[in-house]
């Protein structure tokens, strides 16, 4: 039961004088104003309460018991066969007890009535009472909205808002999403705990870095999700166990994206200084990596000797990894009041912008450390090794609020290079790709990790970009999605072909080399831009299709999730036994997020995302 404290209460008071026809009059006129003056929360009780009644009639009915389960019933996700049951309750989401109540982005909740579904994961906050003289409001995942700022005209929205199916549907997804978390976290905590990766199958762990790289790469996660019993645990390990004074050889670029990143953006949700002192401490002893002659990093850097090398084999760092560095260290230098770290990543992009080599704004792969050159001239790609750079010229530009018009430039002339030498169309759907060129020959090989772009052109297009970009996204967006609906699991193979032969059956084609796929979150966060911008339900579906697929074939029972390698043989799929951090960092934020109706949650005008789904603020132009 609600406390008395919180219970809503309507009065009609109905005139006995008049005629019968005035007075059914009046009584109707008077009964519509005060379900007007109701609040949008308090008609949206009601009108559940009556579809509550309403259910209860239809599964009553043997005649209407097959429509119900074919139509709202089934669209979320219930079946017809378990009970139905309401559940009024309290819920208190506290603040782990050791962060700071000051700097929170995060809107203060006090206790608050929900009308829950159990196992369906329905929670309608109750209208609370704000601090704008007592005036109700409600809160939702962090958003507050006072009830008269609705207008009665405006009345599409809200109906949206307020529709109880729509609500329970949206919320029995975020739960699938906090399940499917738990579920992994449960893996990692039982098995893996305080180490770089969990490998499920085995039951056991493996080290990249040494740094607990899972943990620090969902904290955010965990944050974002409202897990906030897994965010404390973790915030203490973090607290008492994490220490970068290791003689221990780690990768620049990952390092920065997984933990740097991480680590940042978890400090501006929280406000928990905690963060931002680990923060500073990678940060800084990430830099030897940039003593170069060329002022072009290493791409290997040993953090507690404070030297830095490049990897055995080659004097060559990947040019995707040195140019995708800058969102994070530029924020360290904005937090810190210390210029070293945006000097140095900046550093990176003039000589890249000024380099020779390129072929309409698209660049080689690889870039040398000693002279600052590209090296493996003509061969062009947005997938591995050049795939972030092209993200990291359109966010740079948004972080430092669209001031820095060289990125823009450079991005705007590398989208129209994509369009003249690597888009192209699959036979038999014509289905638009990004494939590669190598010296002059087109190959209609797609990474995967090119399924970034759909969410880039959206978000560009989203600032005010051509809006050809916005179609261009959408149509890269049915591709990726295509990738996962043509396997036979439902799964994206890692590299796809498409073919372009006339008389083809079949538009994408995958060798056996290829056929793996690693829990990558490229194709779900770009459903989640497309979502946003769009609000179209189908790459909702979409995403909700692609959820329930890696349940069934890469969900481990005793917890954790793992890669496969083969994305077309149902019946083996043949585990991996490794579940990679951006699983928990990624994948499944950017499921969180697709199926979250809350455009606050983590605001595209608030924040950019680093190549990592870690959300860091864009900055006030006056910066």
């Amino acid at each position: 039961m609600l406390p008395p404290s919180r219970r809503d209460f309507v009065s009609l008071t109905v005139s006995e004088s008049g005629s019968y026809t005035n007075s059914k009059q009046w009584r109707r006129q008077s009964c519509w104003r005060k379900w007007k003056q109701l609040s949008r929360l308090q008609r949206s009780l009601i009108l559940f309460t009556l579809m509550l009644l309403l259910v209860g009639g239809i599964t009553t009915s043997p005649t209407l018991i097959g429509h119900w389960r074919d139509g709202v019933v089934g669209e979320n996700g219930y079946d017809g066969k378990q009970p139905f049951v309401v559940n009024l309750k309290n819920e208190y989401r506290s603040i782990p007890p050791e962060l700071p109540s000051e700097n929170r982005l995060q809107t203060k909740t006090n206790a608050s009535g929900l009308l829950g579904v159990e196992n369906h994961g329905l929670h309608l906050k109750n209208a609370d009472k704000g601090s704008k003289g007592g005036k109700p409001i409600i809160s939702w995942r962090g958003a507050v909205i006072e009830e008269e700022h609705a207008s009665d005209t405006d009345t599409k929205d809200t109906e949206i808002q307020d529709d109880p199916a729509s609500l329970a549907l949206a919320e029995s997804r975020l739960e699938a999403v906090r399940e499917a978390f738990r579920h992994a976290w449960k893996g990692y905590k039982n098995f893996a705990w305080g180490h770089d990766e969990l490998k499920p199958i085995s039951k056991s762990y493996g080290e990249w870095f040494g740094l607990g790289l899972t943990l620090i790469d969902a904290l955010d996660t965990m944050w974002i999700l409202g897990l906030k019993e897994e965010f404390a645990e973790a915030r203490q390990w973090v607290a008492k166990e994490l220490s970068f004074d290791k003689n221990v050889d780690v990768n620049l670029f990952e390092s920065t994206i997984r933990i740097l990143g991480s680590l940042l953006s978890t400090y501006h949700l929280t406000g928990d200084s905690l963060f931002l002192e680990k923060a500073k401490d990678i940060g800084s002893r990430l830099m030897p990596a940039f003593n170069t002659a060329s002022k072009i990093p290493y791409s290997d850097v040993n953090i507690g000797k404070g030297t830095a090398h490049p990897p055995q084999w080659t004097s060559d760092s990947s040019v995707a990894e040195v140019t995708s560095i800058q969102l994070e260290f530029r924020e360290l230098s904005r937090l810190t009041g210390d210029p070293k770290y945006k000097l140095a990543v900046m550093e990176v992009m003039k000589q890249v912008h000024k380099l020779d080599g390129k072929q309409d704004g698209l660049v080689p792969m690889f870039i040398n450390t000693n002279n600052g050159l590209f090296t493996h001239q003509g061969m062009y790609t947005l997938g591995a090794r050049a795939d972030s750079y092209y993200e990291y010229l359109l966010k740079q530009w948004i972080q430092g609020g669209k001031t820095e018009k060289e990125f823009l430039d450079d991005y705007l002339q590398a989208v129209e290079g994509v369009k003249k030498n690597l888009l192209k169309k699959s036979t038999p759907s014509g289905l638009a790709f990004v494939g590669e060129l190598s010296h002059g020959h087109f190959s209609p090989k797609m990474d995967h990790l090119v399924c970034f772009l759909p969410g880039t052109l959206a978000l560009g297009a989203h600032y005010g970009l051509p809006a050809d970009h916005m179609e261009l996204a959408k149509q890269l967006m049915e591709t990726c999605y295509q990738m996962y609906a043509q396997m036979e699991i439902g799964l994206s193979p890692e590299i796809a072909h498409f073919n372009m032969h006339e008389g083809s059956t079949q538009d994408v084609d995958v060798k056996i080399a290829d056929r793996h796929n690693l829990l990558r979150p490229e194709t779900v966060e770009s459903l989640f831009y497309l979502y946003r911008f769009t609000k179209d339900k189908k790459y909702q579906q979409w995403g909700w299709e692609i959820l329930q697929n890696f349940n069934k074939y890469t969900r481990v029972p005793t917890g954790g999730y793992t890669s496969i390698n083969n994305v077309r043989d149902p019946a083996s799929p043949n585990p991996r036994d490794k579940m990679e951090s951006f699983f928990l960092g990624e994948t499944l934020k950017y499921f969180y997020l697709l199926f979250s109706e809350d455009p606050n949650l983590i605001s595209l005008d608030k924040y950019v995302f680093n190549t990592e789904a870690h959300p860091l603020p864009i900055w006030p132009q006056s910066e």
